[in-house]
């Protein structure tokens, strides 16, 4: 099963061309990294396959509906590249406020323990530092117990401790069978946790495949320095 796709989508922001007619499938099961520079349309991507921007040409698809119904939305766990929580409640409010609007939420003390949060439910998020809040919004996208995670630029901002605690949750999730795509401009952490990486750059696809098969077609085309240009590895 397809658990979301792009279809020839194309969207524009006045004369700039952020996404060119991509063609993009996230196969259920899978964990798919949208690997690029920032300004290559990974953001714009997540965005019209979550419904929250309309393509210009082209169709998204999540879960074989349109995305923009609510019911296709509430099997979708999302952590936005930006995001803001209200500054008076505590992180464990925050928690249990987001795992209210599931049937069957994770566990709230396993939500905080796997991210690194028990020590620091108490406190209010007006509080946190920015690797804090960022936990605290990877958390989020597992409290509904999702069949899929989108997951843009989920660990921006963390120490390396957080890094690897943040890729052995998604790992695991993805074990158990559950979906993932993630933005990254990090080659280490597609190698990481994808099984298929997709290079974007300038709105288009410009090749897909396992990070050694895209090394290999780069140095066959003699573009090593482009490819490594648009993949970073982790500090």
């Amino acid at each position: 099963m397809t658990a979301a796709a792009l279809r020839a989508v194309t969207k524009r922001f006045g004369e700039t061309v952020a996404l060119d007619r991509v063609e993009l499938e996230v196969e259920a099961g899978a964990v798919v990294a949208l690997l690029g520079p920032n300004g290559a349309g990974k953001t714009t991507a997540l965005s019209i396959l979550l419904g929250l921007r309309r393509a210009d040409a082209g169709r998204a698809e999540l879960f074989g509906e349109d995305p923009r119904r609510p019911a296709a939305r509430a099997a979708v766990g999302v952590t936005p590249q930006e995001h803001g929580f209200p500054q008076t409640l505590r992180v464990r409010e925050v928690v249990d406020l987001v795992r209210a609007h599931f049937a069957r939420p994770a566990s709230r003390s396993e939500l905080l323990d796997r991210f690194r949060l028990t020590e620091i439910a108490h406190r209010q998020t007006g509080g946190l530092s920015g690797g804090e809040r960022r936990r605290l919004a990877v958390a989020l996208a597992f409290a509904g117990d999702p069949r899929a995670v989108f997951l843009d630029e989920p660990t921006t901002g963390l120490d390396v401790e957080s890094r690897r605690a943040v890729w052995t949750h998604v790992g695991a999730y993805a074990a158990r069978g559950g979906t993932v795509l993630l933005t990254t401009h990090y080659l280490e952490e597609a190698e990481r946790l994808a099984s298929r990486i997709v290079l974007l750059a300038h709105g288009r696809i410009a090749a897909a495949g396992t990070a050694s098969a895209l090394a290999a077609k780069a140095s066959a085309a003699g573009f090593e320095d482009a490819f490594l240009t648009l993949t970073d590895s982790c500090p």
